[in-house]
């Protein structure tokens, strides 16, 4: 399958620490990392483990995070060939993680403001994400008549035309109870944790699962592997449930995994599982 990701690209500064700070707050870490991340990032890096062709659209500075985040993404297969360098800084997450995998983030777009809509169209699933100007996303969904998949994260109000045109949106619980606009979505997938996963059209719910029993590292990357995994699996005409079981099974291998960008497997492994 010919993926396209039009997203955001970060270099993560992860802290891990016994427990998340409370405002104002300082603790003392126990660790710390610098490595590839954003959720666009992310969301190639792990479709193209799974199998997928990916070809990966958006913007890094002319700096040496820029170099790093393409290089981990070249290293697993991702064509980087239209990522754009521009003046601005590489974008950067500042994570913290906690012993149970929880984590506080605050991103900083920086040249991620200045991702463009693609102009290839020969692919066959579109996964986008909130990262990235609102508009980039709506003019690439509106320009495609790939399968559309909008991981709506960052939660933020959605324009209606781009509501209509996604073909899949996928949230976490969280994003889910802060969009109205999703109750009126054709399909929605929502994440709960450990609580498993469910899939809504419009607006009534028809699938529910539970999620795989994992043990947390660090759970950062792994809604960007389940909403690669889910993309792939239903824009490829699978079975709801089996789709949200096997995307399931990805977001467990990737919490296990204290990288943002996880190593994984390919995608009929994980459907060997369920």
């Amino acid at each position: 399958m010919r993926a396209a990701v039009l997203g955001s690209i970060n270099i993560d500064l992860v802290a891990s620490a016994p427990r998340l700070p409370n405002p104002g707050e300082t603790l003392s870490g126990h660790g710390f990392r610098r490595e590839a991340g954003g959720k666009g990032a992310n969301q190639a890096s792990a479709a193209a483990q799974l199998g997928a062709e990916v070809t990966m659209f958006g913007a890094v500075g002319e700096d040496a995070d820029g170099d790093l985040a393409l290089d981990t993404l070249r290293a697993v297969g991702v064509d980087v060939a239209h990522v754009r360098r521009v003046s601005e800084p590489t974008g950067v997450a500042l994570i913290v993680t906690d012993d149970a995998g929880e984590n506080q983030i605050v991103v900083c777009a920086g040249a991620n403001a200045g991702v463009e809509a693609p102009a290839d169209r020969a692919f066959d699933v579109l996964i986008a994400q909130l990262e990235i100007p609102v508009e980039v996303v709506e003019a690439a969904f509106r320009a495609t008549d790939a399968f559309t998949v909008l991981n709506a994260s960052p939660a933020r109000d959605l324009p209606d035309a781009l509501v209509r045109r996604a073909d899949l949106i996928v949230v976490n619980e969280h994003e889910y109870a802060a969009i109205d606009a999703l109750r009126s979505a054709r399909r929605v997938v929502v994440t709960y944790g450990s609580g498993g996963s469910a899939l809504f059209e419009n607006g009534e719910r028809v699938v529910a699962v539970p999620a795989v029993a994992a043990t947390v590292v660090n759970s950062v990357g792994a809604g960007d592997a389940y909403c690669a995994a889910v993309a792939l699996g239903l824009a490829a005409g699978a079975e709801p449930r089996s789709a949200l079981l096997t995307a399931s099974a990805v977001g467990a291998a990737a919490v296990a995994d204290p990288a943002s960008q996880p190593v994984l497997h390919l995608l009929h492994d994980y459907e060997a599982m369920t």
